[in-house]
Parts: C-alpha cells; sequence; structure tokens
C-alpha cells in the first residue's frame, strides 16, 4: 500500500489539473498573431489549458464580434475598438488594457534597397513601384500609415500609388512578394528579418496602442483570464519585446 500513495497522489493531481483545464478562442490582430503563438506555446507549456488563435483585423474582428463571433479574448492591435465593445455590452467592464505597444517601419522590395524619408519621396515621385499599407479604415497600423505620410507631407503624393492590404500581415506580403516596392509594415515583422529597414520616428503617428479585453464568451472561461494574467507576467513581456514591440513596466 504505502508504495501505492505517491501514484494515488500523482493521478489526483493530474485529475484536479484536467478538471479545472479550458479552452479558450484567442482573436488577435494579424500584426501580433506570430507573437501571440509563441506566447500561446509557453502558456500552454505551463498550465492545463488550450488556445485556439484566430488572427485578422482589427475592424475585421470587431464586426464579427459584433455579429456574434465565439470569441473567448480579443487582443486589438488599437485601444478604440476594445473600448467600444466595452461601450456596447460586447466585453466585460473593467478587463481592458494594455499589453504591446506597436511600432510602424518601412521595408522595401528588393531587400537591400536603401530605405529612408527621401527614399520613400524619391520612390513616390519619380518611380514606378507602389507602396503597400493595410486599410486605415479598419487597421490601426493602416492608420499610422497614412498619419506618418501626412507628416511627412507625401499623403498627396501617395495617391494613386497606394495598395490597399486587409490587414498588416497582408502589407507584408506585398513587398515580399516582390507586388509592391515599399510598404508600410509593423516592426514587429522586420525585427528578426535581415530584410532592411527604416523605423520611423514614434512622432509621426499616434500611440499604436494595443489593447486586449475578456469579451462576454470568456467571462467565465479559465483559460481566457489565466492567459490575461499571463500577458501581464514579466515572462510575456519579455518575449514581447523580443518581437519587436514596447511594453510598459
Amino acid at each position: 500500500m504505502p508504495r501505492l500513495l505517491p501514484l494515488l497522489l500523482l493521478l489526483l493531481t493530474i485529475g484536479s489539473s484536467l478538471a479545472n483545464a479550458d479552452t479558450a478562442t484567442i482573436a488577435t490582430a494579424a500584426n501580433f498573431k506570430p507573437t501571440l503563438q509563441r506566447l500561446a506555446a509557453v502558456f500552454e507549456q505551463q498550465t492545463p489549458h488550450q488556445l485556439t488563435l484566430v488572427g485578422a483585423s482589427t475592424g475585421t474582428l470587431f464586426n464579427q464580434i459584433r455579429q456574434g463571433a465565439p470569441f473567448d479574448l480579443l487582443l486589438a492591435a488599437d485601444s478604440e475598438r476594445p473600448a467600444r465593445l466595452e461601450q456596447l455590452g460586447f466585453a466585460i467592464a473593467g478587463s481592458r488594457f494594455t499589453y504591446a505597444e506597436g511600432r510602424l517601419a518601412l521595408i522595401g522590395y528588393p531587400a537591400g534597397r536603401d530605405l529612408n524619408p527621401a527614399s520613400l519621396r524619391a520612390e513616390l515621385t519619380t518611380g514606378r513601384g507602389k507602396l503597400a499599407i493595410a486599410n486605415p479604415n479598419t487597421a490601426p497600423y493602416g492608420l499610422a500609415a497614412r498619419q506618418a505620410l501626412e507628416a511627412l507631407a507625401l499623403w498627396p503624393l501617395a495617391q494613386g500609388r497606394l495598395v490597399r492590404a486587409n490587414n498588416i500581415a497582408q502589407a507584408f506580403q506585398y513587398v515580399d512578394s516582390g507586388n509592391a516596392s515599399l510598404g508600410l509594415v509593423a516592426y514587429a515583422q522586420v525585427i528578426h528579418s535581415p530584410r532592411a529597414h527604416w523605423l520611423l520616428p514614434a512622432r509621426q503617428y499616434q500611440p499604436i496602442r494595443q489593447q486586449a479585453i475578456l469579451l462576454q464568451f470568456g467571462h467565465r472561461n479559465q483559460a481566457a483570464i489565466d492567459f490575461m494574467h499571463f500577458l501581464t507576467s514579466p515572462p510575456a513581456k519579455d518575449i514581447i519585446r523580443h518581437h519587436g514591440y514596447a511594453v510598459a513596466d
């Protein structure tokens, strides 16, 4: 009998963990999905929970949530849409917080070209290529791209040369495939890439405060709640910083 006690205790521990296990569906802005995949892997190693990840532009996810999409947690690329979901009753009041701050970068095709304000102006003035940005109406990084072009007095020049992508991931793909000669994308997409890039000064666009909020579907979902807490932990913040975002201490 004494030999059986450790085994019984182990089985009771496993049973307790499985009883508390839950599965959550996390809706994430397209720019953050690669980072979220790494965060989810670490979270699932440390807990009995499982996460399902859905990525799209923040505007698309906002509309899907309003139409009843069964998401438990939203990781948006802005603060506006989470605040509106809270006001409209689609999210839990008081659960909203900033998990990362995004940054904007210019990339080009081919990969080795010089990138700076002068080369951007020259391309828009005399070049024949296209400039890829996310849709400013639905994607926060697209809005930031428009604000940056306006700050550089290049927005009028860009008209007729823009390729508007559904989200920031697609904007990067347009440049990476050569379908656009330049692109304004998330710094997180290029920080660990050999592709040359120019990190735009933060003063040229409004801060991209990416906020998370617990949705009504997830108000009793322990996996979603635990993952929200995990996002504020030092290990999670280290991962987020490593992927090119700013995180408040």
